[in-house]
C-alpha cells in the first residue's frame, strides 16, 4: 500500500536547490584577449564557461569536469589541439562531447584531420562571433538529438507518460509533475514490473531540464568488479574515462534497483551525495557532482538495512522525497487502455498481426490480480499476438493463457507448436532468455548462473539469437 498522505509528505520535503548549471563550455586558447572575450560573450548568452590558456591547463580542466562542449585552439605553445583531440577520443574514435576547432593558420589538411578525429566543426580566425554562436548552438543541438535517438532505440517501448486515466494514475502524474520542478533526489518504491522506469522518464521529461541528459543505470547489470568504474569513471594511462554520473552532467541519472548495488559502491555513492564531489578511480582530483539522482527499488530497504545489506546513510540521502508507484491491481480500471497501448506497440515495432480484445476478455483481465504487474500484462499481449489466430481475442483464449501461466509457464515465453522443431526451439530459447534478462536487469552473469551456462557460452547464444542484453535491462 502507498504511504499515508503521500501528497503532504512530498509538499513538506520539497526543496528547491537553485538552478542547474547551463551547458558548460571549456574555452582553450593561448591568446588571453580571445579567451577572455569568448568567456564574456558566452556567459552573456547564458552558458557556464571555463578557460584554459594551454594544452596542459585544458587537460586538467577536462579531467576535473566533463564539458558539454569545447572550443579548442589548434596551435598552442605546449600541446597542439590535434594531440588533445586524439587523447580525448574514446573507443571507436568518438569524442565524449562536441569539439569546435579554432585556428588562424589552419590548412585544409588540418581541418580534415580534426574532422576525422571527431571534431564537430572547424572555424578560422579572426572569429565571426555570430557564426561561432550559431555553430555552438547547432553542435549542442546535434549532441542532444544523437543522445535522444540513442535513447529512443533503447527505450522505444516506454510511453511518454504513464498510461491510465484512473484516479490513482492521475494523482501519481500530478505528484510527479510537482516533484519535477524541484531539485530534490527521489527514491521510488514499487513492486517489480510496476513501471518505475516509466515514472523516472516522465519525471525527467516534465522538469525544466528535460533537454539535458537522462542516463538510466540498471544496477543489477553492473559487474561488482567494475561498478565503481562504470558509475564514477576512471583515469588510466593519462586518459580520462567519464562514468555514467558524469555522462548525465546537468541532467538526471536513474539508478534501477538501488538495492542491488554492492556495499563498496554504496559507500562511495553516499560520500558523493554528501559532499557533491567524488574521486574517479585512479585519480586524486575531486570531481563536482552535477546530476539529479532518481533511485528506485522493489525491495524493503528497512529490512536490508537491518540485515547489513544496505547503508542507512545512503537510504536517508536518497529518501529526501519518497514516491510510491502503485501495483496494477490498485488501478485495474486502466487495464483496457494498457492492453490497447501494448497491442499498438507490438504491431508497430515488432510487426505482429493486429488483434483486439473482446469486451468479455477485457472484463476478465480487469478482474485478474496481475502479480507481475504491467510487465506481465505486456508479456501476455505479446504472447497472444505471436501465437494466437484471428483478429479478435476472446474470453476462452484468455482463460487458456491464464491457466497456462498458473501452471508455471511464464506469459513471456510463447510456444510455436505449429512450427518446425528447430524454429520452435529457437523461438523458445529467444523468449526464455529475453524473459530471464528482463527479470534480472539485463545481467548476463546472473542469468548464466540461473540457466546453468558458462558466461562465454551464453554470450555466444545471445549473439546467435540476436539478443542485446542492454535493450532488455530497462523493461522492469
Amino acid at each position: 500500500m502507498p504511504p499515508p498522505n503521500q501528497e503532504s509528505i512530498i509538499d513538506e520535503r520539497l526543496e528547491n536547490r537553485g538552478p542547474r548549471p547551463n551547458p558548460y563550455i571549456l574555452v582553450v586558447d593561448d591568446e588571453p584577449d580571445i579567451r577572455n572575450l569568448l568567456q564574456e560573450i558566452l556567459e552573456d548568452e547564458g552558458y557556464e564557461v571555463s578557460i584554459a590558456e594551454n594544452g596542459e591547463a585544458a587537460r586538467n580542466a577536462h579531467r576535473e569536469r566533463r564539458p558539454d562542449l569545447v572550443l579548442l585552439d589548434i596551435w598552442m605553445p605546449d600541446v597542439d589541439g590535434i594531440t588533445l583531440l586524439k587523447e580525448w577520443s574514446e573507443e571507436g574514435g568518438s569524442l565524449p562531447m562536441p569539439v569546435i576547432m579554432m585556428s588562424g593558420h589552419g590548412t585544409v589538411e588540418t581541418a580534415v584531420e580534426a574532422t576525422r578525429l571527431g571534431a564537430y566543426d572547424f572555424i578560422e580566425k579572426p572569429l565571426s562571433l555570430a557564426k561561432l554562436l550559431l555553430t555552438i548552438e547547432h553542435a549542442l543541438e546535434a549532441e542532444k538529438l544523437q543522445r535522444e535517438n540513442q535513447g529512443l532505440k533503447r527505450q522505444s517501448h516506454i510511453p511518454h507518460e504513464p498510461v491510465g486515466r484512473s484516479a490513482v494514475m492521475q494523482r501519481l502524474r500530478e505528484q510527479v509533475k510537482r516533484l519535477a520542478q524541484h531539485e530534490t533526489w527521489i527514491l521510488m518504491t514499487g513492486e517489480s514490473g510496476s513501471g518505475l522506469n516509466v515514472i523516472a522518464h516522465y519525471l525527467h521529461s516534465s522538469s525544466p531540464f528535460k533537454d539535458r541528459a537522462f542516463v538510466e543505470v540498471s544496477v543489477a547489470s553492473l559487474n561488482e568488479e567494475n561498478a565503481l568504474q562504470e558509475l564514477f569513471g576512471y583515469e588510466e594511462d593519462g586518459k580520462t574515462h567519464y562514468g555514467l554520473l558524469e555522462q548525465a552532467n546537468g541532467g538526471s541519472v536513474f539508478l534501477g534497483d538501488i538495492a542491488d548495488l554492492d556495499l563498496a559502491t554504496q559507500a562511495k555513492l553516499s560520500s558523493a551525495l554528501e559532499s557533491k564531489t567524488f574521486l574517479r578511480p585512479g585519480s586524486d582530483q575531486p570531481v563536482q557532482l552535477y546530476v539529479r539522482v532518481i533511485a528506485a527499488t522493489h525491495n524493503d530497504l528497512d529490512i536490508l538495512i537491518e540485515q547489513g545489506k544496505f547503508r542507512k546513510d545512503l537510504y536517508y540521502q536518497l529518501n529526501v522525497v519518497p514516491l510510491h508507484v502503485p501495483p496494477l491491481r490498485e488501478h485495474r480500471e486502466d487495464v483496457p487502455e494498457l492492453l490497447n497501448y501494448f497491442v499498438n506497440l507490438y504491431v508497430e515495432q515488432e510487426k505482429l498481426p493486429y488483434r483486439q480484445f473482446s469486451l468479455a476478455a477485457q472484463n476478465r483481465l480487469r478482474n485478474y490480480h496481475w502479480p507481475g504487474n504491467i510487465r506481465e500484462l505486456s508479456n501476455l499481449v505479446q504472447r497472444l499476438l505471436i501465437i494466437g489466430a484471428g483478429t479478435e481475442i476472446e474470453l476462452e483464449e484468455i482463460e487458456q493463457t491464464l491457466g497456462t501461466q498458473q501452471q508455471g509457464v511464464s506469459s513471456g515465453i510463447p510456444l510455436g507448436y505449429d512450427r518446425p522443431l528447430r524454429e520452435a526451439r529457437e523461438q523458445f530459447e529467444k523468449a526464455y532468455l529475453e524473459y530471464q534478462l528482463r527479470q534480472h536487469g539485463g545481467s548476463v552473469g546472473k542469468v548464466a548462473k540461473i540457466v546453468g551456462l558458462e558466461r562465454t557460452h551464453l554470450y555466444r547464444k545471445l549473439r546467435s539469437l540476436d539478443i542485446d542484453p542492454k535493450q532488455l535491462h530497462d523493461k522492469s
